[in-house]
């Protein structure tokens, strides 16, 4: 496995990119040089996708060594991932219509027959055009690809192969390690002119020659438009959910998801912690590849090794627990109220919360606390990135990196958040390149 799914890992990862690649990283970030030359790009987002390397430790560690102006686009470019996660947040149902849409694909899609066959060339990268099955087959085979490869892939798959983006974003969900619900699906509906309203993506083979400096050349072989698809109606935003406080006596469980694996972060009272419990919800998402499911299924266990550390936590399992089996955990716990870090919209989510919630009123969910990250970024993720972009800044010198690794709890109404970090995904957002 190219990244290796420990939060000591990705540390090592973010020093030697910050104190290397990082200068030059506006310059040179949309340059597909091949697998063998990701230097260019930081490659956290495996990492911070699933928060071994959480964002504020990558934003810190990126403005604590280089002037605002040398890393600011790398900051713009991690909140895209930030912008997008609020984004869902307020619009779960964009998700819902998704995986709808994906299964009627599914449904409509024999594999004898034409969608099933031009889906089947697509993914074993059989299309004839050598750019596209290249990037298929690196996908495949390592569990990522740069973002500007991601853009025109998203592309080449939608207006030049003719196939519907929902499976296109499936194929990614699959067989990405950084793919999440929001920043995949997202960014799918961006390249179709779905997010940005009418703004699409084309690929077109003058970009290709140049940032990937000749190694393709798809000749004429592109479409030359890419008409937006008719848009639907969007559900105005939400809002964000409302979260119930951590009680203020008694014993507490921790619950780790693969949504947030940095436990020792979070601000939860360790003397009240008496069992740490990481759930493995690789089948959540149907089809995952056994890559995907390797890396998180490790990066489970390592963060499960550092949390029994961190709290002192005697009790608890040695090993990942099936959401199958949680409500009889939980249950058999009696009066230990369970924590977990806020778990977005997603695959993850829903699996653990059906699973408690088809013991009904026996079994309470857990209590989530918010980042403080998310809850200064995530309201803002109501309209275009350009109105939550120039909020950056602002958000930046109201959250004080220093009070963030001071780990401090602040309090809005009965949501209980922690000092400390929020959604700054170098990977996420790859219609944008922060990779």
């Amino acid at each position: 496995m190219i990244f290796e799914p420990t939060r000591e890992a990705g540390l090592r990862h973010l020093a030697d990119f910050t104190s290397g690649s990082l200068r030059d990283y506006t310059l040179q970030r949309n340059f597909d040089f091949g697998p063998t030359r990701r230097g260019n790009v930081s490659q956290l987002s495996p990492y911070i996708r699933h928060r071994l390397v959480p964002e504020w430790e990558v934003v810190d560690a990126a403005l604590g060594r280089y002037a605002v102006s040398t890393v600011e686009k790398f900051v713009q470019e991690v909140c895209w991932r930030t912008y997008f996660k609020g984004w869902l947040e307020q619009r779960p149902a964009i998700w819902q219509r998704y995986l709808d849409e994906l299964h009627g694909l599914r449904m409509s899609s024999r594999p004898d027959g034409a969608l099933g066959a031009a889906l089947e060339r697509a993914t074993a990268g059989r299309t004839g055009i050598d750019c596209f099955d290249f990037w298929a087959q690196e996908l495949v085979t390592t569990g990522y690809l740069h973002n500007h490869a991601r853009m025109w892939f998203a592309s080449i798959w939608t207006y030049t192969l003719g196939l519907p983006w929902q499976l296109g974003a499936d194929f990614f969900m699959k067989h990405l390690l950084d793919g999440d619900a929001a920043s995949n699906t997202l960014s799918w509906r961006w390249v179709c002119g779905l997010h940005t309203v009418g703004k699409t993506y084309l690929a077109r083979r003058d970009n290709i020659v140049r940032y990937t400096q000749g190694r393709f050349d798809p000749g004429a072989t592109l479409s030359a438009h890419a008409p937006a698809m008719r848009a639907e109606s969007l559900p105005p935003p939400a809002g964000l959910r409302a979260l119930r406080s951590i009680p203020a006596s008694g014993s507490l469980a921790v619950l780790l998801s693969e949504e947030d694996l940095a436990p020792e972060t979070l601000t939860i009272p360790v003397e009240r912690v008496t069992c740490v419990i990481a759930i493995d919800t690789t089948d959540a998402y149907p089809g995952l590849s056994e890559l995907v499911k390797q890396f998180k299924r490790t990066a489970l266990r390592d963060a499960l090794a550092r949390a029994r550390q961190h709290f002192g936590a005697a009790d608890g399992f040695d090993d990942l627990v099936a959401p199958s089996e949680l409500p009889a955990i939980l249950a058999a716990a009696g009066d230990t109220a369970t924590v977990v870090s806020e778990m977005p919209t997603g695959p993850a989510r829903s699996q653990i919360l059906d699973a408690l919630a088809a013991r009904g009123s026996e079994v309470a969910p857990p209590v989530e606390v918010r980042r403080a990250w998310d809850a200064a970024f995530w309201p803002h993720a109501t309209g275009d990135f350009h109105k939550l972009e120039a909020r950056i800044p602002v958000i930046l010198r109201a959250l004080s990196l220093a009070s963030l690794h001071k780990g401090s709890m602040s309090r809005s109404g009965d949501q209980q958040t922690t000092v400390g970090p929020g959604s700054l995904s170098l990977a996420g957002s790859w219609q944008r390149g922060a990779h």
